[in-house]
């Protein structure tokens, strides 16, 4: 008889990550995951104390997985970088992205935590020189708004016929330079209301 397969954490994590790949982070059970590595529940349970640890290994790979992507592009700026991640991340893997950003759940850091870390690389940013606090808070929640709208439509297959990958980036980059360039049309238009 041959000996029956070992299963270390990595293969219970890939196996976990796998499911929820395909149909979410609450379809990861002892019972679920034990089949899709045709074994028992006690490999699981020898390796993780709880499924609620298994999946929160689970969402650290996609994590990382959302790191690597914003990593890979070097574009003009953050939100280029993080824009394109966005829509890579729902092109790819639409489930995960609708249930991280688009339902309540305890893996995602609160919208104020996210928004500050961004709105202090943002300070360093060169198109975001000379604009205040608040001007860059105003101007990051547009941007987002537009850019989660705009993945969901990816994750969700609700994009027109006629636009491809290439087109909805560039169409991304388009609507982003546009609201920084009404952003500081208006920025200058209050300061000559001032002068007057």
């Amino acid at each position: 008889m041959p000996p029956k397969p070992k299963f270390n954490k990595e293969s219970i994590v890939e196996a976990a990550y796998e499911l929820a790949k395909e149909k979410g982070l609450s379809a990861i059970t002892a019972r679920s995951v034990a089949n899709r590595l045709g074994c028992s529940v006690a490999p699981i349970y020898v390796n993780f104390a709880t499924i609620d640890d298994l999946t929160a290994a689970v969402v650290r790979r996609v994590f990382t997985i959302t790191d690597e992507l914003v990593a890979k592009y070097k574009g003009a700026n953050l939100f280029e970088n993080m824009g394109k991640a966005s829509l890579a991340f729902a092109r790819a893997y639409p489930v995960l992205f609708r249930e991280l950003t688009m339902e309540p759940n305890p893996y995602m850091a609160s919208y104020e935590t996210v928004e500050n870390s961004i709105l202090e690389a943002l300070a360093e940013e060169e198109s975001m020189r000379g604009l205040t606090l608040d001007e860059r808070r105003r101007l990051l929640f547009k941007m987002r708004v537009f850019q989660l709208g705009l993945s969901a439509m990816v994750a969700n297959g609700h994009l027109p016929a006629w636009l491809d990958d290439r087109q909805v980036e560039e169409l991304f980059l388009e609507v982003g330079d546009e609201l920084l360039r009404i952003h500081k049309i208006k920025r200058e238009e209050k300061r000559e209301e001032k002068k007057q």
